[in-house]
């Protein structure tokens, strides 16, 4: 066995991130206590009993109830409240960065989240660690003694080297964009970017690009194109010209509408591309990109002494209309290479310079597949690998089974259209039992590579798991590196090396460090030994502690019921459910939780939200029924055109597993879910009126005739209810046929059966499913009598994730589920 060892006492040299950051930022105030982080409403409600020795007339205003709350539900909210925050107030374990040091040590940077409800923001934080490694198996972190908040911080990327750090601080109005270029102690270079050069910086884990050169003199990035021109208005009416002054004589006018790219991407302007030089701050656009694409995840190509050098990007056309992206993996796009500005040297370093007039074309290096992103080189610059979700896009389903692809790049560093695409991990139809399932992947480390210079580390979904992936990207061997024998959920977050930092957690398992090293370097052996590593984010609450040792979680396999020949291998193998319950009470009330999509995933990993929900008395199933990933693409491929009967069946059969292992009462079991998740809540209370005690439903989608003509994706309508025809007859004006077939697959052709009391979460923000189909199903369940409590958050999308609202929304499912269940 490996051992960790954390040394107490401080490092005096702190991570290099964290000295660059802390000169500029005071420490964190105090921790606020229960009361004043709670949201405003439960913030009234438990003042009442802190300020009982006021005056008679204050007490007075105090002791009013919320509207519909007596006295006992208001405890209940009160209690509810206190043991949510004991779980909200955790932190999370975001990125980590790795700079190599002398000897066998290293510095690393870890960047955490924390919900700040007062502020209702996210707060953001890192803290550093000093790496020892000692041995083989054993390796010692020196943590630094408190964590410095990155208070205005959009995003920071440190250079290759780690001797520089990127610092973005991205504007809330019309002020200048914030670049600063740190070194060991304090800002070498401070520039500030006006609107007239382009807008905020890119920082959404999906267009974001942000990348250094080699010789650390240039970065390029993504950010939003300037604002364009509008019209001008007088007393007088139009105004010749157009002009960027402010007078009071005038005013702007809306000018041509522009379209953006939907849900979280509302009033962003184009993403465009543009390189700065770190040394001057002189910054300029990257010409010759076509307007229709929309650009992101750049990088730097290899350097090629005495060539010019290029920029490799991923492109998204959109000819006719900007389709919903996020989470929309079958939005064709193409990884691009174009020449970088020129960059000359000069007395005072790099001056860039428009390369446009050269007349060399962008290059579409992938013509011959329909997507491709996240582009990584080969540490020796001959490949270039890139993830590919063709099966998402040549299928339309909105996230499907990802294949890995790689193609050569010239020697002579000039891109061209011809390069010959090779596959490296295909797609998976459907593995054998244990095996391999196919590639799911979410995003890439920056440096995903061994030393070795032919092996990434990789996260992937498996079946109801994340696990850590080495992939050979020459032979292709896929190897399961992180251990076999857990049923948790991993996470790799930076290499060290050879080595891997990683998080891992579970339902019942609040995230944990892991460092990973393999066992025997010398015999090329496979076998990878992972330390566990003690650090402050470990820890949590004393009750925290207690009520989570008391559950425990498994996964099931769930038997397909009433199996035909018409169904793929795939679709016939069982799919899982994840059970959390307590480890000594038999049966606990069951909440049903449903994830969205439908192409996605309930991973076995931690939640907040749900593990107070799993401490709160439930148990809980969270099931992966056919369609999800990680299960090989047969199975995916399933559900589109059966939304509405496969998935609610097999959300049935596994309830009744679970009642017949004795594990659930008939009686007490409510379902939860959101998106098509709430489709399916309310497509079950509505097709098994007299199994549910109570239903949330979070933006649920429950009129398809409704929703596709007001959603950012009516694409993802035709699809999921025709099946693979709704990709070809797709349609902006959707025929009488159309909306009838739509009416027929949505949980509103049920509703006159429905009884079961539902609580309805909504997001009036929300692009992807409209307020208004839930607001219908709601406004009609009322009708008929059912009980039915509805929440809308005003400025709210579609996750429903603000601080506040999150925070809202879990303590009022606590006591809607609570009310009806026990």
């Amino acid at each position: 066995m490996g051992s960790v060892v954390v040394l107490s006492k401080a490092n005096a040299s702190l991570n290099w991130c964290v000295n660059a950051l802390l000169p500029r930022y005071p420490p964190s105030p105090p921790i606020i206590s229960h009361l004043s982080s709670t949201p405003r409403l439960f913030r009234s409600l438990l003042s009442t009993k802190r300020f009982s020795t006021m005056d008679a007339s204050k007490a007075s205003a105090l002791n009013e109830m919320p509207l519909g709350i007596d006295e006992t539900t208001e405890e209940e909210y009160a209690s509810q409240s206190r043991l949510l925050q004991e779980f909200h107030s955790i932190s999370s374990i975001d990125k980590a960065w790795i700079k190599p040091g002398s000897g066998n040590g290293s510095q690393a940077t870890f960047s955490f989240s924390q919900p700040n409800l007062l502020a209702n923001k996210m707060r953001k934080f890192i803290l550093s660690s000093h790496i020892l490694k000692e041995s083989s198996n054993s390796v010692n972190f020196q943590w630094g003694p408190f964590p410095v908040e990155m208070t205005g911080v959009s995003v920071i990327v440190p250079s290759p080297s780690g001797a520089k750090l990127l610092v973005v601080r991205n504007p809330e109005n019309d002020s200048p964009c914030q670049f600063e270029i740190w070194g060991p102690a304090q800002v070498e270079k401070e520039f500030h970017i006006p609107q007239s050069v382009h807008g905020s910086v890119y920082a959404d884990g999906w267009f974001q690009g942000i990348s250094w050169n080699s010789d650390e003199t240039l970065i390029a990035y993504v950010a939003e194109e300037p604002s364009p021109s509008k019209p001008t208005f007088t007393c007088q009416g139009y105004k010749k010209g157009s002009s960027t002054d402010k007078d009071v004589g005038n005013w702007k006018g809306q000018g041509d509408w522009m379209e953006d790219w939907g849900e979280t991407y509302a009033g962003k302007r184009q993403p465009a591309l543009f390189v700065i030089n770190v040394n001057s701050g002189e910054t300029r656009a990257v010409k010759g990109i076509e307007k229709r694409l929309s650009v992101g995840q750049v990088v730097w190509a290899p350097p090629i002494s005495g060539s010019h050098q290029y920029l490799v990007f991923v492109g998204w056309s959109a000819d006719t209309r900007k389709l919903g992206i996020k989470y929309c993996y079958n939005r064709p796009c193409a990884l691009y290479a174009v020449k970088a500005p020129v960059h000359e040297l000069e007395a005072d370093g790099p001056e860039i310079k428009d390369s446009s007039t050269d007349g060399c074309p962008v290059v579409n290096l992938t013509q011959s597949i329909s997507s491709a992103f996240f582009p990584r080189f080969s540490p020796d610059g001959k490949l270039l690998l890139f993830l590919s979700a063709k099966s998402s896009v040549d299928s339309g389903a909105h996230s499907a089974t990802d294949s890995l692809h790689k193609i050569d790049w010239p020697v002579d560093g000039v891109p061209c259209s011809s390069a010959e695409v090779v596959d490296v991990i295909p797609v998976v139809m459907c593995a054998d039992d244990g095996c391999f399932p196919g590639l799911y992947c979410s995003s890439f480390l920056t440096n995903p590579w061994l030393s070795d210079g032919c092996t990434m580390i990789i996260s992937s979904f498996w079946g109801s798991c994340q696990v850590i992936l080495s992939v050979n990207v020459l032979s292709g061997q896929v190897s399961r590196i992180s251990p076999t024998d857990s049923n948790f959920s991993w996470d790799v977050l930076s290499l060290d090396g050879d080595n891997i930092v990683a998080v891992s957690s579970s339902p019942v398992d609040v995230p944990h460090i892991k460092y990973g090293l393999l066992d025997d370097k010398e015999s090329k052996s496979t076998a990878w030994n992972w330390l566990d590593v003690p650090s402050p984010t470990n820890e949590c609450s004393e009750k925290v502690k207690s009520l989570l040792s008391s559950l425990k979680f498994s996964i099931l396999k769930i038997p397909v019921r009433d199996v035909s020949d018409s169904l793929t291998k795939g679709a016939r193998k069982p799919f899982e459910a994840t059970f959390v319950s307590s480890k000594t009470k038999r049966s606990d009330p069951l909440v049903v939780v449903l994830h969205g999509g439908p192409h996605s995933v309930y991973l076995a990993s931690f939640s907040k939200s749900l593990a107070f929900l799993s401490s709160n008395g439930f148990s809980l199933l969270h099931v992966n029924y056919r369609g999800s990933l990680g299960f090989g693409e047969e199975a995916l491929q399933s559900l589109p055109g059966k939304v509405g009967s496969q998935d609610v069946n097999d959300v049935l059969v596994a309830i009744d597993h679970v009642i017949d292992l004795g594990l659930a009462s008939p009686s007490k079991i409510a379902v939860l879910g959101g998106s098509h998740g709430g489709f399916l809540t309310t497509h079950l209370i509505g097709q098994a009126p007299e199994k549910f005690a109570a239903a949330c439903a979070k933006n649920p989608v429950c009129n398809l005739a409704l929703m596709v003509g007001t959603s950012d994706i009516p694409d993802w309508c035709y699809l999921e209810a025709f099946g693979s025809e709704g990709k070809s007859i797709y349609s902006e004006a959707p025929s009488a046929e159309d909306l009838a077939l739509f009416h027929s697959k949505s949980p509103i052709s049920h509703i006159s059966k429905v009884k079961t009391p539902t609580l309805f979460l909504l997001g009036a923000k929300d692009l992807r499913v409209p307020i208004s189909t839930g607001l219908q199903y709601a406004r009609a369940l009322k009708e008929k009598g059912v009980a039915v409590k509805v929440i809308v958050f005003p400025n709210d999308i579609h996750p429903i994730d603000r601080p506040q609202s999150d925070f809202e929304s879990f303590l009022n499912i606590g006591v809607w589920f609570k009310k009806y269940l026990f």
